[in-house]
């Protein structure tokens, strides 16, 4: 038994593991690679999995960088099981649905302008289409949290939640083979304690081998009450001057906190009533998904549904799915806050308001999510003077302020924490870091070996272990 480590591998984005054992292959999430326009291409064209070999895929959650290459495995001849939470189920029709409209949209865009310009650049394609976005739901099967299922021979699988967004899992595998028996953990992205709307990561038992996150290793994130008096800041100073809080999110959780934020500071009178505009289609419809699990919710988002109070809605708060009234706010220069997909500026509606909005030293975009290297919204961080947005160079005078608080991931406070209690109910001979860059796993692995534990690796893309 061994796991091949294919995304994800001293990274943060395309997560793909794949565990082989003698009756075959089961592969850990199969996410796109978001980067440069060019090296996403060539990692997405050309998927490093064995397809013959995998007997079943599994999804921790529905973010794009975890679920969004699973209809090209399928485009490409997968046919076998697809095994998530019934909310990434839910989630994972309508988001990867939507990546493939936009892959369509973005390559029709292209081609149109590459046309104009005469620049002689191939024909951009898109990945996969919607036919092979159905065909991948069609083979997926919901399994619920704390639900032992077998899903190979001689494999497994049982859900615990995570805590990170809607639905996610952390994965559970209990593997034989040659009277071996092994139980690998696996946390996707790992949650965060008492964060609002979701309940806590749960804790698994009897792991030997704990493959987790690693994001941020080497940070720890601001406390909830500063992350509230930040936000009411930002939207305070920006209001005054007459500008736009643009927002780029994540249509998954990331817009959901925001706009629960936002109404819990419109109450305490800690903002001005600025009119606040949910521009994407996906955002609309994700918030729709959430009203139907409440199987996720933590004890108050549960007792605040019950009493019809929803945290997604309040007054002047507005969604959007019509693209002309999108164009209009867009074009707009009243106060507003704006919150946009996708949550790294690669790609949607976020482009446009990014474009008409960033050359205005009135507005702030405010950066509320991790930023993988080389996409548009790390080079904001970074504050650059200049940046292209649809392939054209622009003056940023637009403010940045970067709020990692709201950050659905483990800080590394965390991320020791719940080491030191799945070793606590299990052996835990080794520890795996995934989803990092180089310099946090580094830290997080000295910290963790100065806590006690003795095998930790980080493993480089293609890298093997024995289980």
């Amino acid at each position: 038994m061994e796991i091949e480590f294919i995304g994800a591998a001293q990274t943060v984005t395309g997560s793909m593991h794949l565990v082989r054992t003698s009756a075959g292959a089961i592969l850990l999430d199969c996410g796109l690679f978001q980067g440069t326009r060019s090296e996403s291409i060539e990692r997405n064209q050309n998927l490093r999995v064995p397809i013959r070999e995998v007997k079943a895929v599994v999804l921790s959650h529905a973010h794009i960088d975890h679920s969004g290459a699973l209809p090209l495995l399928f485009k490409l001849g997968y046919t076998g099981p697809v095994y998530s939470t019934p909310a990434t189920r839910s989630l994972a029709a309508v988001m990867l649905r939507d990546a493939a409209a936009i892959q369509e949209q973005d390559a029709r865009f292209l081609n149109k302008r590459n046309r104009k310009e005469d620049n002689g650049a191939e024909e951009v394609k898109a990945l996969y289409t919607d036919d092979d976005v159905v065909r991948a739901i069609e083979r997926c099967i919901s399994v619920p949290y704390a639900t032992t299922v077998p899903i190979a021979k001689n494999a497994e699988l049982t859900f615990l939640d995570a805590g990170h967004v809607l639905g996610s899992a952390i994965t559970i595998l209990d593997l034989e083979d040659q009277g071996q028996k092994r139980r690998v953990v696996f946390t996707g992205d790992l949650g965060r304690k008492d964060r609002p709307i979701l309940r806590d990561p749960e804790v698994a038992e009897g792991a030997d081998i704990l493959i987790t996150e690693s994001t941020y290793g080497d940070r720890l994130h601001d406390n909830r009450d500063k992350m509230d008096d930040d936000l009411a800041a930002v939207v305070n100073r920006t209001v005054k001057r007459g500008g736009k809080v643009i927002i780029p999110s994540f249509a998954l959780e990331r817009a959901q906190e925001i706009v629960f934020t936002l109404k819990k500071l419109r109450r305490a009178n800690a903002i001005p009533r600025v009119p606040v505009f949910v521009d994407s289609p996906l955002t609309v419809r994700i918030t729709d998904v959430f009203k139907l699990h409440p199987e996720c919710y933590d004890t108050e988002t549960r007792a605040l549904m019950r009493g019809n109070d929803s945290p997604f809605d309040f007054d002047d708060l507005t969604y959007i799915e019509d693209r002309d009234v999108s164009k209009r706010l867009s074009a707009s220069h009243d106060a507003a806050i704006i919150i946009s997909a996708s949550g790294m500026c690669e790609a949607g509606r976020i482009l446009h308001h990014l474009r008409d909005g960033i050359q205005d030293e009135k507005n702030t975009v405010l950066i509320v999510g991790y930023q993988a290297a080389h996409t548009l919204g790390r080079r904001l961080v970074e504050k650059r003077a200049r940046v292209k947005i649809f392939g054209v160079e622009r003056e940023r005078r637009a403010d940045v302020v970067v709020l990692n608080g709201f950050s659905a991931h483990a800080d590394q406070k965390d991320l020791l924490a719940y080491v030191a209690a799945t070793r606590e109910k299990g052996p835990v001979d080794k520890v795996v870091l995934v989803h990092g860059d180089p310099g946090p796993q580094k830290i997080l692995s000295e910290k963790l070996g100065a806590a006690g534990m003795k095998s930790v690796t980080a493993p480089a893309p293609g890298d093997r272990m024995p289980i």
